[in-house]
């Protein structure tokens, strides 16, 4: 395990606070402030205490300690990408930065007194003091001294920036505060699993009830001799799993819809989990008491639409031996879920269109009319527009069914969300099959975050099952388990080494014997390490034209990185001029 005593932790060296110090611009002619290219606002302390004061008073202690660890743990996803996307995912240094950023925030001056932690024995353990924390000092003084500790916001932040850098739940709890009267505020961070009553904690990161905290309940660990079981969450707990902002804007528009009885179309590419979203949205509705049937049209034959649709009455056609009712009367009460629905004919458009507007279905061969009660729910990764405009599908229906339209985001713009996932993920998969899983490795979590993920969700469900498979029992899931069905990914990937070189960290395939090759060149004619840098960094800039951004792209790293590199291959050069 490798170990950090607080001397070497204290405080990052002053090479981390440049690298840092670089990514904050002020520009007050266009009124921006920007950290890592993300605009910041400066604003009054004493203002937002008010602010703060007054939802506590308003919305009661615990209503306003879920919203403002909540917040905090925005801040800290957003942290941890830009940190990444600039300087790589080194434990040490990513530790070091992410410390020092929130003290360059201004909420508080983070003092690592002990951290240490394995990626191969899936262990974290995290022992900080926090020096003038602004929430503490608030609390304080609009309340007195508090039964609870009051660093909210930095706990978010803490639990959601390592949990991301080291790819399992981790749960930060402050165990000290001031506000309570101690000396100094302090809190341990380390994995949920080996947390006790964490219900009370994990409560506050849960944004509704039909969402699962996005810090989950930690890795099950098995008994000597006995199968790993799956932890004792509702199946709804462990459908929608997700902290990032695109994730929470599709969970604000099903809270906002599931109260009524109004058509949905879930719109966005395959594999996104739009069967998942819409159970939920008929869980946490009227119609939860009421049957949800789901019905893939793609998978239905043409000429067998109306049928499974509508129902058949006995003698409607050959092979009709008896009468059936469709999809429709099933779902009497309840909710119709119409996946792939631009795949349907367009006869059957028409049928649908005036089982939606009538409320009413006749069978396929029947004469008398049936009345339904039914909420429809559609979904399609088509573009139904394009559709209506080739001709392919009726515009009167696109309209009936476009009411209250959510877009699910595809899984490469909710990133943050993929560690959260990967662990509920493994959770459920060890369970299955009867293995204990300690963690992932780096390796296999830059993969995970560097690949293109074109069959989202569901992909990454089906990737950590095979894992598991593949996996030792006791053991870690690698590059090899999770990238072993034929995935193409992208290896022209760099950080920084905990030194400070810009370093390759893809190796979720095989590089090839052209790399491998020139690597090999390199190291015969005697060159280092930083000479590769430099030539790589020139190169980028020349064949970019001197453009920053594109140079940085080219090689796979942040801007911000590819100018604090820069900036150092300059500095030997100014010296000797």
């Amino acid at each position: 395990m490798r170990k950090r005593k607080a001397t070497t932790a204290a405080a990052a060296s002053s090479e981390q606070e440049s690298m840092l110090a670089g990514q904050l611009r002020f520009a007050p002619e266009t009124g921006h402030i920007l950290l890592f290219d993300q605009r910041m606002l400066l604003m009054h302390g004493f203002s937002l205490a008010e602010l703060r004061k007054e939802v506590i008073q308003r919305l009661g202690v615990d209503t306003a300690r879920g919203m403002f660890t909540r917040l905090g743990y925005q801040q800290g996803l957003e942290d941890w990408s830009r940190v990444k996307e600039a300087f790589g995912t080194d434990v040490a240094t990513a530790i070091a930065l992410g410390t020092r950023l929130r003290d360059m925030e201004g909420y508080v001056r983070n003092t690592p007194l002990e951290v240490h932690f394995s990626h191969e024995d899936g262990e974290f353990y995290g022992d900080f003091t926090w020096s003038h924390s602004w929430e503490a000092e608030v609390h304080l003084k609009s309340f007195g001294i508090s039964g609870m500790p009051a660093c909210w916001m930095n706990v978010g932040y803490a639990t959601a920036f390592a949990t991301s850098l080291f790819g399992q739940p981790l749960l930060a709890r402050e165990i000290e505060c001031v506000c309570m009267g101690h000396g100094r505020c302090r809190a341990v961070l380390r994995p949920v699993s080996q947390w006790s009553d964490v219900d009370e904690d994990l409560r506050f990161f849960q944004a509704e009830s039909f969402v699962d905290s996005p810090v989950g309940r930690g890795s099950p660990r098995r008994s000597e001799g006995l199968p790993a079981q799956p932890q004792s969450t509702s199946p709804l707990q462990q459908e929608l799993v997700g902290a990032s902002a695109a994730f929470n804007s599709v969970v604000y528009l099903l809270k906002r819809v599931a109260q009524t009885d109004s058509t949905v179309l879930f719109l966005g590419e395959s594999g996104v989990g739009k069967e998942r979203f819409s159970r939920t949205l008929h869980e946490i509705g009227p119609r939860s008491k009421g049957p949800f049937v789901s019905v893939n049209c793609a998978a239905i034959p043409g000429d067998l639409v109306e049928a499974e649709l509508f129902g058949v009455e006995k003698g409607a056609f050959t092979g009709a031996t008896a009468s059936r009712p469709g999809r429709f009367e099933r779902a009497n009460g309840g909710t119709l879920f119409l996946d792939e629905i631009g795949s349907l004919p367009l006869a059957a458009q028409g049928k649908l269109l005036r089982a939606l507007q009538e409320r009413e279905i006749e069978r396929v061969g029947g004469t008398a009319t049936r009345k339904v009660n039914v909420r429809v729910v559609a979904a399609t990764n088509e573009n139904l527009r394009q559709a209506m405009a080739d001709g392919r599908f009726r515009a009167d229906l696109f309209f009936r069914l476009n009411v209250f339209p959510i877009r699910i985001p595809p899984l490469r713009e909710r990133r943050e969300d993929i560690v959260l996932m990967l662990h509920v993920f493994i959770e459920r998969f060890s369970g299955r099959i009867g293995k204990s899983i300690k963690g992932v490795t780096r390796k296999a979590l830059d993969a995970l975050w560097n690949y293109a993920w074109p069959g989202n969700v569901r992909e990454l469900e089906n990737m950590v099952e095979r894992a598991v498979i593949l996996a030792d029992d006791d053991g870690t899931l690698d590059v090899h388990h999770l990238f072993s069905g034929g995935e193409v990914v992208d290896v022209g990937t760099f950080s920084l080494s905990p030194a400070g070189q810009l370093v390759r960290t893809g190796t979720a395939s095989d590089s090839g014997d052209t790399t491998d090759g020139l690597a090999q060149q390199w190291l015969e004619r005697g060159h280092t390490l930083e000479q590769a840098e430099a030539a790589l960094l020139t190169a980028a800039m020349q064949r970019s034209g001197g453009n920053l951004s594109a140079a940085a792209k080219s090689l796979g790293i942040g801007r911000g990185q590819m100018q604090y590199r820069m900036s150092k291959l300059r500095r030997p050069e100014e010296q000797n001029s």
